[in-house]
């Protein structure tokens, strides 16, 4: 992970946000925190990360999602160079989801 994002602030950020206990708090959270914009750019990227695992194509998902291929190939790096973060979110969702039905 980036020193640079490890910061005291971004610790209280991580702290709130594993305070949320639903989503509707987490809507009433965000809402505060980020502007809508932001938001969803954050929507559309997780979006993205969740179809390229699915090997999606980037036509397919940029039809989709309205996301440019810049954001597409950005995620993409993600999944492929980052520290795993989506693939760790998304193995879970799964999983919560196989659990639920």
């Amino acid at each position: 992970m980036s020193k640079k994002i490890r910061t005291e602030a971004v610790d209280e950020l991580f702290d709130a946000v594993l305070c949320l206990k639903n989503k509707e708090e987490c809507y009433l959270f965000f809402e505060d925190v980020c502007t809508v914009n932001e938001l969803l750019s954050l929507s559309q990227r997780f979006e993205v990360a969740r179809m390229l695992m699915q090997k999606k194509t980037y036509l397919e998902i940029a039809e989709k999602t309205g996301a440019s291929t810049a954001t597409i190939s950005r995620v993409n790096r993600s999944l492929n160079y980052g520290n795993d973060g989506y693939e760790m979110v998304l193995s879970r969702m799964k999983e919560k989801e196989n659990q639920e039905k």
